[in-house]
């Protein structure tokens, strides 16, 4: 009979530290934050926003967001992919859906000599200062550029990221 008590006595306290372990992590769950760094782009060193994301067909991207000298200091969206996979004529914008509101973000990329004469075709950049002066909260949003990706979700602590950005 001791033996049995003590084995009880042994689930009960493990059975104690995993559900303080769980609600610990259920209270205050670990946050993730995407850090704003000094990024290389057009052969200087920029304040940006860099993440890479995966659309719904598993292609993966990268999305730099940062604050352009070439384009009167607007907030830009570059969206990088692998060499060839943004053979688009330019110009064409850049849907972005979040619940019932949608902006179409004018495509930039002529406007940088550097991804205009670029043969690779890796890049594209957006205007994305109408959208971020028009959000006023983190919202999860999706994009999509018409004959490259259909659907990109961009979660909202990436949103948190470019608004920074802008103030």
């Amino acid at each position: 009979m001791k033996k049995i008590t003590k084995l009880n006595k042994s689930l009960i306290f493990n059975g104690l530290i995993s559900l303080s372990i769980l609600f610990s992590l259920i209270l205050s769950p670990l946050k993730v934050n995407a850090k704003i760094a000094d990024t290389e782009i057009n052969g200087d060193f920029i304040n940006a926003s860099s993440e890479f994301l995966r659309d719904l067909d598993f292609e993966t991207w990268q999305l730099v967001a940062y604050k352009s000298p070439l384009v009167e200091d607007k907030l830009i969206l570059r969206v990088i992919g692998y060499p060839g996979n943004l053979r688009i004529d330019h110009p064409t914008n850049l849907v972005v859906d979040s619940g019932r509101k949608r902006w179409l973000l004018t495509d930039k990329t002529l406007l940088n000599t550097d991804l205009a004469n670029d043969s690779r075709q890796a890049a594209a950049e957006f205007d994305l200062d109408e959208l971020i002066k028009n959000i006023y909260k983190n919202r999860p949003l999706r994009l999509s550029l018409p004959g490259v990706f259909s659907e990109l979700p961009v979660p909202p602590f990436v949103v948190k990221e470019w608004r920074s950005l802008d103030s």
